[in-house]
């Protein structure tokens, strides 16, 4: 379960982050311009579906790119391997050497990566295009990525959700409370993109925060702005 989570943490972290910041943006604003809670979560609900799929739509044409120059690639290599295998038998020897081997063993492993294809295949398209085969597939990548940001980009209108629910009606502590929630969705994940970018975790928190603070800042200004300019 573990390695599975970690295997899609990119997209987990991106996804998270697109959705907490947009949709806590939309509930800014929605309050800014003084909503109603029915129209913050119509508003919400509309940004996490259409946000969501589009980011996941994304994501998946993304991958997909990815996928296909991989292919191309590697079809190229695999195309060439007769007519370049001894030309390139020169090259393979030097990059083997620079990772430390020497002697009799470094022209065994030479002569062996040349003789076999699909070695061959694979040791050209990481060490000389620097290219390794994508893990996951595209659709599962688009998946994750919708998930993740319909799950955390809830956040922000889960107490709203939840008035909503046992029929209570919303005030400012709402809105408040929403802040609280949200900011706690941002120190996780913040806290997890700094294993993706290798930050200080302190670091990765506060930019994820002050990303979340700025856009609902905004938002809440703009919303309140046009709320007194139209009503």
């Amino acid at each position: 379960m573990t390695s599975k989570f970690q295997k899609y943490l990119s997209e987990i972290v991106y996804g998270g982050i697109d959705g907490s910041v947009t949709t806590f943006a939309v509930v800014a604003g929605a309050v800014g311009a003084d909503f109603g809670s029915s129209v913050i979560l119509i508003l919400g609900f509309a940004n996490l579906m259409a946000d969501g799929f589009s980011m996941a739509v994304g994501a998946y044409l993304s991958s997909k790119a990815t996928h296909e120059k991989f292919h191309k690639i590697e079809e190229m290599v695999e195309n060439s391997y007769e007519s370049h295998r001894n030309n390139d038998r020169k090259k393979i020897e030097e990059i083997y050497k620079s990772k430390g081997l020497t002697g009799e063993l470094l022209e065994k492993i030479t002569i062996e990566t040349v003789s076999n294809k699909k070695l061959y295949i694979d040791f050209k398209m990481k060490e000389v295009n620097e290219m390794i085969h994508p893990e996951l597939t595209s659709f599962n990548i688009a998946i994750a990525t919708f998930i993740s940001f319909f799950i955390i980009g809830l956040i922000p209108l889960s107490f709203y959700v939840y008035e909503f629910i046992v029929d209570i009606k919303s005030n400012d502590d709402s809105f408040l409370i929403s802040c609280v929630f949200t900011s706690v969705a941002f120190i996780l994940i913040g806290y997890f993109k700094s294993y993706i970018t290798d930050k200080n975790k302190l670091k990765s928190i506060f930019e994820t925060l002050s990303l979340g603070a700025i856009a609902a800042s905004l938002s809440y200004i703009l919303g309140s702005f046009l709320e007194g300019m139209i009503i």
